[in-house]
Protein backbone atom coordinates (compact mmCIF):
# COMPACT_ATOMS: atom_id res chain seq x y z
CA UNK A 1 0.00 0.00 0.00
CA UNK A 2 1.00 3.59 -0.61
CA UNK A 3 0.05 5.44 2.59
CA UNK A 4 0.27 9.20 3.10
CA UNK A 5 0.78 10.06 6.79
CA UNK A 6 0.01 13.68 7.73
CA UNK A 7 0.60 15.50 10.99
CA UNK A 8 1.39 19.01 12.24
CA UNK A 9 3.97 17.91 14.84
CA UNK A 10 7.10 16.02 13.84
CA UNK A 11 10.76 16.11 14.91
CA UNK A 12 12.46 18.39 15.85
CA UNK A 13 9.27 18.67 17.93
CA UNK A 14 9.20 15.93 20.56
CA UNK A 15 5.72 14.86 21.60
CA UNK A 16 3.58 11.74 21.64
CA UNK A 17 1.91 12.22 18.26
CA UNK A 18 5.18 13.06 16.49
CA UNK A 19 6.52 9.78 17.92
CA UNK A 20 3.42 7.96 16.62
CA UNK A 21 3.95 9.20 13.05
CA UNK A 22 7.65 8.29 13.09
CA UNK A 23 6.77 4.75 14.19
CA UNK A 24 3.91 4.36 11.69
CA UNK A 25 6.27 5.35 8.89
CA UNK A 26 9.10 3.12 10.13
CA UNK A 27 6.98 -0.01 10.65
CA UNK A 28 5.00 0.40 7.40
CA UNK A 29 8.28 0.71 5.51
CA UNK A 30 9.61 -2.40 7.28
CA UNK A 31 6.44 -4.29 6.31
CA UNK A 32 7.06 -3.55 2.64
CA UNK A 33 4.54 -0.74 2.19
CA UNK A 34 5.29 2.72 0.78
CA UNK A 35 4.67 5.46 3.36
CA UNK A 36 5.14 9.16 2.68
CA UNK A 37 5.09 11.51 5.70
CA UNK A 38 3.93 15.08 5.00
CA UNK A 39 4.65 17.59 7.78
CA UNK A 40 5.25 21.35 8.18
CA UNK A 41 8.67 22.74 7.38
CA UNK A 42 11.08 23.82 10.12
CA UNK A 43 14.16 26.04 9.72
CA UNK A 44 17.42 24.12 9.25
CA UNK A 45 15.78 20.71 9.72
CA UNK A 46 17.47 17.57 8.40
CA UNK A 47 15.36 14.44 7.95
CA UNK A 48 17.09 11.08 8.21
CA UNK A 49 14.41 8.38 8.29
CA UNK A 50 13.87 5.06 6.49
CA UNK A 51 10.85 6.64 4.77
CA UNK A 52 10.55 9.81 2.65
CA UNK A 53 9.45 13.05 4.36
CA UNK A 54 7.68 15.84 2.50
CA UNK A 55 8.13 19.22 4.20
CA UNK A 56 5.76 22.02 3.18
CA UNK A 57 5.18 25.67 3.98
CA UNK A 58 4.42 26.40 7.63
CA UNK A 59 3.33 29.17 9.97
CA UNK A 60 5.10 29.80 13.28
CA UNK A 61 2.50 28.98 15.94
CA UNK A 62 4.98 27.64 18.50
CA UNK A 63 4.06 30.25 21.12
CA UNK A 64 0.40 29.20 20.93
CA UNK A 65 0.60 25.43 20.48
CA UNK A 66 4.26 24.42 20.85
CA UNK A 67 4.73 23.52 17.17
CA UNK A 68 4.46 25.07 13.71
CA UNK A 69 1.20 24.76 11.77
CA UNK A 70 1.30 23.72 8.14
CA UNK A 71 -0.31 25.86 5.42
CA UNK A 72 -2.87 23.34 4.08
CA UNK A 73 -3.34 24.96 0.66
CA UNK A 74 0.31 24.79 -0.37
CA UNK A 75 0.26 24.04 -4.10
CA UNK A 76 3.64 22.31 -3.91
CA UNK A 77 2.47 20.00 -1.12
CA UNK A 78 -0.79 19.16 -2.90
CA UNK A 79 1.02 18.44 -6.18
CA UNK A 80 3.62 16.23 -4.46
CA UNK A 81 0.99 14.23 -2.57
CA UNK A 82 -1.13 13.74 -5.68
CA UNK A 83 1.96 12.66 -7.63
CA UNK A 84 2.65 10.07 -4.90
CA UNK A 85 -0.82 8.57 -5.63
CA UNK A 86 -1.60 7.26 -2.12
CA UNK A 87 -4.25 4.58 -1.77
CA UNK A 88 -5.20 5.96 1.64
CA UNK A 89 -4.45 9.14 3.59
CA UNK A 90 -4.00 8.93 7.36
CA UNK A 91 -4.18 12.27 9.18
CA UNK A 92 -3.10 12.62 12.80
CA UNK A 93 -4.06 16.28 13.34
CA UNK A 94 -7.60 17.67 12.94
CA UNK A 95 -6.55 21.14 11.82
CA UNK A 96 -4.09 21.89 8.99
CA UNK A 97 -3.26 18.24 8.26
CA UNK A 98 -6.93 17.34 7.86
CA UNK A 99 -7.53 20.29 5.55
CA UNK A 100 -4.57 19.19 3.41
CA UNK A 101 -5.85 15.59 3.42
CA UNK A 102 -9.31 16.71 2.27
CA UNK A 103 -7.80 18.87 -0.48
CA UNK A 104 -5.73 15.95 -1.82
CA UNK A 105 -8.76 13.64 -1.58
CA UNK A 106 -10.65 15.93 -3.95
CA UNK A 107 -8.17 15.19 -6.71
CA UNK A 108 -7.60 11.47 -6.06
CA UNK A 109 -10.87 10.17 -4.58
CA UNK A 110 -9.08 8.08 -1.96
CA UNK A 111 -10.28 7.65 1.63
CA UNK A 112 -9.06 9.73 4.56
CA UNK A 113 -8.63 8.12 7.99
CA UNK A 114 -8.19 10.41 10.98
CA UNK A 115 -6.81 9.46 14.41
CA UNK A 116 -7.88 11.56 17.40
CA UNK A 117 -4.89 11.58 19.76
CA UNK A 118 -5.29 14.69 21.88
CA UNK A 119 -8.04 16.56 23.70
CA UNK A 120 -7.75 19.51 21.34
CA UNK A 121 -10.59 21.38 23.05
CA UNK A 122 -8.35 21.73 26.13
CA UNK A 123 -5.43 22.88 23.95
CA UNK A 124 -7.67 25.49 22.30
CA UNK A 125 -9.12 26.74 25.58
CA UNK A 126 -5.59 26.98 27.00
CA UNK A 127 -4.15 28.86 24.01
CA UNK A 128 -7.05 31.11 22.98
CA UNK A 129 -8.90 33.66 25.08
CA UNK A 130 -12.63 34.28 24.84
CA UNK A 131 -15.38 31.65 24.97
CA UNK A 132 -16.94 32.73 21.66
CA UNK A 133 -13.70 32.32 19.73
CA UNK A 134 -12.87 29.07 21.56
CA UNK A 135 -16.27 27.61 20.64
CA UNK A 136 -15.92 28.69 17.00
CA UNK A 137 -12.51 27.03 16.71
CA UNK A 138 -13.75 23.81 18.35
CA UNK A 139 -16.77 23.74 16.01
CA UNK A 140 -14.47 24.15 12.99
CA UNK A 141 -12.28 21.33 14.30
CA UNK A 142 -15.28 19.01 14.68
CA UNK A 143 -16.47 19.78 11.13
CA UNK A 144 -13.00 18.90 9.91
CA UNK A 145 -13.12 15.53 11.72
CA UNK A 146 -16.68 14.83 10.58
CA UNK A 147 -15.57 15.15 6.93
CA UNK A 148 -13.18 12.16 7.16
CA UNK A 149 -14.10 8.72 5.83
CA UNK A 150 -13.24 6.93 9.07
CA UNK A 151 -12.30 8.13 12.55
CA UNK A 152 -10.01 6.28 14.96
CA UNK A 153 -9.34 7.12 18.59
CA UNK A 154 -6.49 5.86 20.74
CA UNK A 155 -8.79 4.94 23.65
CA UNK A 156 -12.46 4.71 24.55
CA UNK A 157 -12.08 7.85 26.69
CA UNK A 158 -10.67 9.75 23.72
CA UNK A 159 -13.72 8.79 21.68
CA UNK A 160 -16.06 10.01 24.42
CA UNK A 161 -14.15 13.30 24.61
CA UNK A 162 -14.57 13.71 20.86
CA UNK A 163 -18.30 13.09 21.22
CA UNK A 164 -18.48 15.60 24.08
CA UNK A 165 -17.29 18.45 21.82
CA UNK A 166 -19.91 17.77 19.15
CA UNK A 167 -18.71 14.87 16.97
CA UNK A 168 -21.69 12.70 16.01
CA UNK A 169 -20.16 9.93 13.89
CA UNK A 170 -18.76 6.48 14.65
CA UNK A 171 -15.20 5.77 15.74
CA UNK A 172 -12.91 2.76 16.11
CA UNK A 173 -10.45 2.37 19.00
CA UNK A 174 -6.96 1.77 17.58
CA UNK A 175 -4.33 1.73 20.32
CA UNK A 176 -0.84 3.12 19.86
CA UNK A 177 2.23 1.00 20.46
CA UNK A 178 5.59 1.48 22.13
CA UNK A 179 8.94 1.62 20.33
CA UNK A 180 10.84 0.26 23.32
CA UNK A 181 11.52 -3.47 23.59
CA UNK A 182 10.15 -5.33 26.57
CA UNK A 183 12.83 -5.44 29.31
CA UNK A 184 15.12 -3.23 31.36
CA UNK A 185 17.86 -0.99 29.98
CA UNK A 186 21.50 -2.01 30.33
CA UNK A 187 23.21 -1.52 33.68
CA UNK A 188 25.71 0.96 32.21
CA UNK A 189 22.87 3.29 31.13
CA UNK A 190 21.13 2.91 34.50
CA UNK A 191 24.40 3.81 36.22
CA UNK A 192 24.53 6.91 34.03
CA UNK A 193 21.10 7.94 35.34
CA UNK A 194 22.35 7.44 38.92
CA UNK A 195 25.27 9.77 38.22
CA UNK A 196 23.13 12.40 36.42
CA UNK A 197 20.62 12.57 39.27
CA UNK A 198 22.79 11.77 42.29
CA UNK A 199 20.64 8.76 43.24
CA UNK A 200 21.45 6.55 46.22
CA UNK A 201 20.47 2.89 46.78
CA UNK A 202 17.46 2.32 49.03
CA UNK A 203 15.78 5.69 48.39
CA UNK A 204 12.50 5.40 46.41
CA UNK A 205 12.67 7.09 43.00
CA UNK A 206 9.56 8.56 41.36
CA UNK A 207 9.45 9.63 37.72
CA UNK A 208 7.36 11.87 35.46
CA UNK A 209 8.00 11.97 31.68
CA UNK A 210 6.17 14.23 29.26
CA UNK A 211 5.43 17.87 28.51
CA UNK A 212 5.77 20.07 31.57
CA UNK A 213 2.29 21.61 31.48
CA UNK A 214 -0.03 22.08 34.41
CA UNK A 215 -2.82 20.16 32.70
CA UNK A 216 -0.71 17.01 33.04
CA UNK A 217 -1.62 16.92 36.75
CA UNK A 218 1.84 18.07 37.86
CA UNK A 219 0.44 20.32 40.60
CA UNK A 220 -0.94 17.17 42.29
CA UNK A 221 2.55 15.61 42.07
CA UNK A 222 4.27 18.57 43.72
CA UNK A 223 1.68 19.15 46.42
CA UNK A 224 1.22 15.42 47.09
CA UNK A 225 4.97 14.84 47.44
CA UNK A 226 5.24 17.84 49.78
CA UNK A 227 2.59 16.25 52.00
CA UNK A 228 4.42 12.90 51.86
CA UNK A 229 7.69 14.58 52.83
CA UNK A 230 6.04 16.22 55.84
CA UNK A 231 4.72 12.77 56.78
CA UNK A 232 8.31 11.52 56.92
CA UNK A 233 8.82 9.97 53.46
CA UNK A 234 12.22 10.12 51.79
CA UNK A 235 12.33 9.97 47.97
CA UNK A 236 13.78 11.46 44.81
CA UNK A 237 11.52 12.91 42.09
CA UNK A 238 12.78 13.07 38.48
CA UNK A 239 11.03 15.20 35.85
CA UNK A 240 11.96 14.26 32.27
CA UNK A 241 10.63 16.64 29.64
CA UNK A 242 10.20 20.32 28.94
CA UNK A 243 7.34 22.72 28.40
CA UNK A 244 6.03 26.24 28.83
CA UNK A 245 5.15 25.69 32.50
CA UNK A 246 8.55 24.34 33.55
CA UNK A 247 9.70 27.49 35.33
CA UNK A 248 6.42 27.79 37.24
CA UNK A 249 6.64 24.11 38.24
CA UNK A 250 10.19 24.57 39.52
CA UNK A 251 9.02 27.61 41.48
CA UNK A 252 6.22 25.60 43.09
CA UNK A 253 8.70 22.84 44.02
CA UNK A 254 10.85 25.45 45.75
CA UNK A 255 7.87 26.98 47.55
CA UNK A 256 6.82 23.50 48.71
CA UNK A 257 10.40 22.85 49.99
CA UNK A 258 10.82 19.68 47.91
CA UNK A 259 13.25 21.15 45.36
CA UNK A 260 16.28 19.45 46.99
CA UNK A 261 14.57 16.11 46.32
CA UNK A 262 13.75 16.97 42.67
CA UNK A 263 15.78 16.74 39.46
CA UNK A 264 14.66 18.44 36.22
CA UNK A 265 16.36 16.72 33.29
CA UNK A 266 14.75 18.50 30.34
CA UNK A 267 13.78 16.82 27.07
CA UNK A 268 15.54 13.51 26.37
CA UNK A 269 15.87 12.53 22.69
CA UNK A 270 18.09 9.51 23.32
CA UNK A 271 15.57 6.66 23.56
CA UNK A 272 18.02 4.34 25.33
CA UNK A 273 18.66 6.98 27.98
CA UNK A 274 14.90 7.50 28.42
CA UNK A 275 14.54 3.74 28.76
CA UNK A 276 17.18 3.85 31.52
CA UNK A 277 15.15 6.46 33.43
CA UNK A 278 12.10 4.15 33.30
CA UNK A 279 14.26 1.21 34.38
CA UNK A 280 15.80 3.05 37.33
CA UNK A 281 12.56 4.48 38.78
CA UNK A 282 10.36 2.65 41.28
CA UNK A 283 7.01 4.24 40.35
CA UNK A 284 5.83 6.38 37.44
CA UNK A 285 3.65 9.31 38.55
CA UNK A 286 1.18 10.30 35.84
CA UNK A 287 -1.94 11.91 37.35
CA UNK A 288 -3.05 13.34 33.99
CA UNK A 289 -6.68 13.45 32.87
CA UNK A 290 -5.65 15.32 29.72
CA UNK A 291 -3.90 12.49 27.89
CA UNK A 292 -6.05 10.26 25.72
CA UNK A 293 -3.75 7.24 25.74
CA UNK A 294 -0.58 7.91 27.69
CA UNK A 295 2.14 6.32 25.56
CA UNK A 296 4.54 7.07 28.40
CA UNK A 297 2.55 4.70 30.65
CA UNK A 298 3.10 1.89 28.11
CA UNK A 299 6.78 2.87 27.76
CA UNK A 300 7.13 2.59 31.53
CA UNK A 301 5.38 -0.79 31.45
CA UNK A 302 7.82 -2.01 28.78
CA UNK A 303 10.61 -1.47 31.33
CA UNK A 304 8.73 -3.14 34.20
CA UNK A 305 7.72 0.16 35.81
CA UNK A 306 4.21 0.49 37.23
CA UNK A 307 2.30 3.78 37.14
CA UNK A 308 0.14 5.81 39.53
CA UNK A 309 -2.83 7.04 37.47
CA UNK A 310 -6.11 8.87 38.02
CA UNK A 311 -9.02 6.49 38.36
CA UNK A 312 -11.28 6.71 35.28
CA UNK A 313 -8.72 8.57 33.13
CA UNK A 314 -7.89 7.49 29.58
CA UNK A 315 -4.34 6.61 30.66
CA UNK A 316 -5.81 4.22 33.27
CA UNK A 317 -7.79 2.13 30.75
CA UNK A 318 -6.83 -1.52 31.24
CA UNK A 319 -5.24 -0.85 34.64
CA UNK A 320 -6.46 -2.66 37.77
CA UNK A 321 -5.56 -1.03 41.07
CA UNK A 322 -2.97 -3.07 42.95
CA UNK A 323 -2.47 -5.53 40.08
CA UNK A 324 -0.78 -3.81 37.12
CA UNK A 325 -0.87 -0.25 38.42
CA UNK A 326 -2.02 2.04 41.21
CA UNK A 327 -5.13 4.23 40.92
CA UNK A 328 -5.84 7.47 42.76
CA UNK A 329 -8.49 10.13 43.01
CA UNK A 330 -7.64 13.38 41.27
CA UNK A 331 -6.20 15.28 44.24
CA UNK A 332 -2.92 15.78 46.10
CA UNK A 333 -4.11 14.06 49.28
CA UNK A 334 -4.73 10.76 47.51
CA UNK A 335 -1.45 11.00 45.61
CA UNK A 336 0.28 11.46 48.97
CA UNK A 337 -1.47 8.40 50.37
CA UNK A 338 -0.41 6.24 47.41
CA UNK A 339 3.18 7.51 47.54
CA UNK A 340 3.40 6.68 51.25
CA UNK A 341 2.08 3.20 50.44
CA UNK A 342 4.70 2.77 47.70
CA UNK A 343 7.54 3.87 49.99
CA UNK A 344 6.47 1.29 52.59
CA UNK A 345 5.80 -1.57 50.13
CA UNK A 346 8.55 -1.45 47.51
CA UNK A 347 8.44 -5.22 46.87
CA UNK A 348 4.73 -5.00 46.01
CA UNK A 349 5.36 -1.98 43.77
CA UNK A 350 7.99 -3.97 41.84
CA UNK A 351 5.51 -6.84 41.43
CA UNK A 352 2.96 -4.37 40.04
CA UNK A 353 5.59 -3.23 37.51
CA UNK A 354 6.16 -6.82 36.40
CA UNK A 355 2.40 -7.27 35.84
CA UNK A 356 2.26 -3.99 33.89
CA UNK A 357 5.01 -5.32 31.62
CA UNK A 358 3.03 -8.52 31.02
CA UNK A 359 -0.42 -6.97 30.51
CA UNK A 360 -0.11 -3.36 29.27
CA UNK A 361 2.78 -3.51 26.81
CA UNK A 362 2.01 -3.40 23.09
CA UNK A 363 4.72 -3.09 20.43
CA UNK A 364 4.50 -0.81 17.42
CA UNK A 365 4.77 -3.87 15.16
CA UNK A 366 1.53 -5.19 16.65
CA UNK A 367 -0.22 -1.81 16.63
CA UNK A 368 0.64 -0.99 13.00
CA UNK A 369 -0.22 -4.55 11.88
CA UNK A 370 -3.73 -3.94 13.21
CA UNK A 371 -3.83 -0.56 11.48
CA UNK A 372 -2.75 -1.99 8.11
CA UNK A 373 -5.56 -4.54 8.24
CA UNK A 374 -8.03 -1.74 8.87
CA UNK A 375 -6.47 0.28 6.03
CA UNK A 376 -7.28 -2.61 3.69
CA UNK A 377 -10.90 -2.68 4.84
CA UNK A 378 -11.28 1.10 4.41
CA UNK A 379 -9.76 0.97 0.92
CA UNK A 380 -12.03 -1.93 -0.12
CA UNK A 381 -15.09 -0.14 1.26
CA UNK A 382 -14.13 3.00 -0.61
CA UNK A 383 -13.64 1.13 -3.90
CA UNK A 384 -16.91 -0.76 -3.57
CA UNK A 385 -18.92 2.43 -3.08
CA UNK A 386 -19.98 4.73 -5.92
CA UNK A 387 -17.83 7.85 -6.15
CA UNK A 388 -19.35 10.39 -3.74
CA UNK A 389 -20.42 13.77 -5.06
CA UNK A 390 -18.60 15.59 -2.27
CA UNK A 391 -17.74 19.01 -3.70
CA UNK A 392 -15.45 18.91 -0.68
CA UNK A 393 -12.98 21.57 -1.78
CA UNK A 394 -15.43 24.46 -1.52
CA UNK A 395 -16.65 23.58 2.01
CA UNK A 396 -13.14 23.15 3.39
CA UNK A 397 -11.92 26.46 1.94
CA UNK A 398 -15.18 27.98 3.15
CA UNK A 399 -14.54 26.61 6.66
CA UNK A 400 -11.08 28.17 6.66
CA UNK A 401 -12.32 31.58 5.43
CA UNK A 402 -15.37 31.48 7.71
CA UNK A 403 -13.17 30.80 10.74
CA UNK A 404 -10.93 33.77 9.92
CA UNK A 405 -13.90 36.07 9.24
CA UNK A 406 -15.76 34.90 12.34
CA UNK A 407 -12.66 35.64 14.43
CA UNK A 408 -12.67 39.19 13.07
CA UNK A 409 -16.41 39.56 13.77
CA UNK A 410 -16.02 38.37 17.35
CA UNK A 411 -13.09 40.73 17.87
CA UNK A 412 -15.22 43.62 16.55
CA UNK A 413 -18.13 42.61 18.82
CA UNK A 414 -15.82 42.72 21.82
CA UNK A 415 -14.53 46.17 20.79
CA UNK A 416 -18.10 47.46 20.34
CA UNK A 417 -19.12 46.02 23.71
CA UNK A 418 -16.20 47.71 25.45
CA UNK A 419 -17.08 51.02 23.76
Amino acid sequence: MRVALLNDSFPPVIDGVANVVVNYGTVLQKMGHEPLVAVPDYPDVHDDYPFPVLRYRSLDTTKLFGYRAGYPFSAAAIDALQAFQPEIIHSHCPVASNLLARTVREGLRVPVVFTYHTKFDIDIRTAVRGHLLQNELIAALVRNVQACDEVWTVSRGAGENLRSIGYEGDYIVMENGVDMPRGRAGEAMIQRVDEMCGLQPGVPVFLFAGRLRWYKGIRHIVEGLAKAMRAGADFRMIFVGDGTDRQAIETLCAQAYIMPKCVFIGAVQDRELLRAFYSRADLFLFPSTFDTNGIVVREAAACGLGALLVRGSCAAEGVTDGRNGLLMEENADDLCRKVLFACAHMDEVRRIGEKAQEELYISWDTAVARAQERYRAVIENSRSQPAPHRRDLFPLVSDWVEMVNRTREISQQVIDMLR
